[in-house]
């Protein structure tokens, strides 16, 4: 008896019992369609976070004041400014490891283009700043060193301050008033959206540096800045930066072993592939939890053929009688069990795939369901059918043809 043939009489078998074949099946299909739907879910969350760290740029460590004493009291980061465009210059022509440098100061403000007005955060920038961040301008240009030089009145408006602002029209060439000075916009940037904290990255307008610090931002500390964003030159070389970085600026700030440092270094790269690693962490989890229910399956079809294989002791007797051998037996009841697995695999899949779009859909969660996670699932649950239905198959194979036709 061959393959073919032991799949066409185990199929009829288990149509035979329609019921009891469903019921059976149905840890089976819980199990798979349980699986991809988490397995979903969490590759949703990681593109999301994979979304976020590439919208960050690649390779950025960023540089911002640190704690101070003052009179014996600590103020908080950043309370005084202590990072200087010095520092940047310095950063950008003395560090091998290190591709770009570029020195930020931001605050918020009240923006109005005619009758509209939007409050949002305006952030002072070099040129050095669109190409750590790997930010596009998708219209107009970018910000130039002439700009920075002569601190020119030019912006570059974010997707959501331009819809604010000017709703569908083209906002280039327009004229913005920052705290009633005149900007003129040159530049659109492209759309990047939450950042790791939650916040909109298109809520921005990006002035030179000197405009910023000078006629809408104002410092008490010239030439100071609010932060420097570093872009290393590899990911390999994420370390060795952040090393030649502290040792640079604990030169230039005169910062001796026991003296407390005035700035604070920050890996992104690091913060969020920690965070996506956790989202994996949490995948595998609940995705072993969901495999439980394929083992209760498994055991729950292990149980139905060993009673199969009782109820069917005389069709066994006799099969062997006319000359059905021992591992044609053991391949029928072995066929009967994979074709189980497998059948509810296919169910399972089909729920699997559907309620995931539908949680997409109806509740607006990240969901993917990749092709790997499907197969892998299909052969899963083929080796469920092999595994718990390899002993009822056994069983069965191994019967006494004498005694099974005397068995009532």
């Amino acid at each position: 008896m061959n393959l073919l043939m032991s799949l066409r009489i185990s199929l009829r078998a288990l149509l035979a019992n329609k019921m009891r074949s469903f019921l059976t099946m149905l840890g089976i299909i819980i199990g798979i369609a349980a699986v991809i739907i988490i397995v979903a879910i969490g590759s949703g969350a990681q593109k999301v976070v994979s979304d976020v760290i590439a919208s960050i740029g690649s390779n950025i460590i960023l540089v911002i004041p640190g704690s101070t004493t003052s009179g014996g009291l600590r103020v908080g980061a950043g309370s005084v400014p202590s990072l200087t465009q010095d520092d940047a210059r310095a950063i950008n022509t003395e560090l091998p490891s290190v591709l770009r440098a570029a020195p930020t100061v931001r605050g918020t403000a009240q923006v109005v283009a005619g009758n509209m007005n939007w409050s949002t955060m305006i952030m002072g920038v070099t040129p050095e700043f669109l190409q750590v961040r790997e930010w596009q301008v998708v219209s107009g240009r970018e910000l130039s060193p002439s700009d920075i030089e002569g601190a020119s009145k030019n912006c570059i408006l974010g997707q959501t301050v331009a819809e604010n602002l000017f709703g569908s029209e083209d906002p280039i060439g327009k004229t913005v008033r920052i705290k009633r000075v005149p900007f003129i916009v040159v530049g659109l940037l492209d759309r990047k959206g939450q950042s790791p904290q939650g916040s909109d990255q298109d809520d921005i307008i990006l002035l030179p540096l000197s405009t910023a610090q000078r006629k809408i931002l104002g410092s008490q500390f010239p030439n100071t800045v609010g932060a420097i964003m570093v872009q290393a030159k590899s990911r390999e070389l994420m370390d060795q930066a952040e090393e030649e970085l502290t040792t640079l600026l604990d030169q230039r700030h005169r910062i001796g072993p026991a003296k407390e440092r005035d700035y604070t270094v920050r890996n992104l790269t690091e913060i969020l592939a920690a965070s996506e690693q956790s989202q994996k962490m949490l995948t595998i989890l609940f995705g072993a939890v969901a495999s439980i229910s394929l083992i209760v399956g498994g055991i729950g079809i292990m149980n139905i053929m060993l009673v199969s294989v009782t109820e069917r002791t005389r069709e066994i007797g006799i099969r062997m009688a006319i000359g059905a051998r021992q591992r044609d037996i053991l391949l029928q009841f072995l066929a009967e069990a994979v074709l189980l697995t497998l059948l509810g695999g296919l169910i399972g899949m089909a729920i699997g795939i559907g309620g995931a779009t539908l949680i997409s859909q109806f509740f607006g969660w990240p969901t993917m369901v990749s092709s790997k996670a499907i197969l892998l699932a299909f052969a899963f649950s083929g080796g469920v059918g092999i595994f718990f239905g390899f002993y009822p198959a056994r069983k069965a194979a191994g019967l006494n043809p004498i005694e099974a036709l005397r068995y009532e």
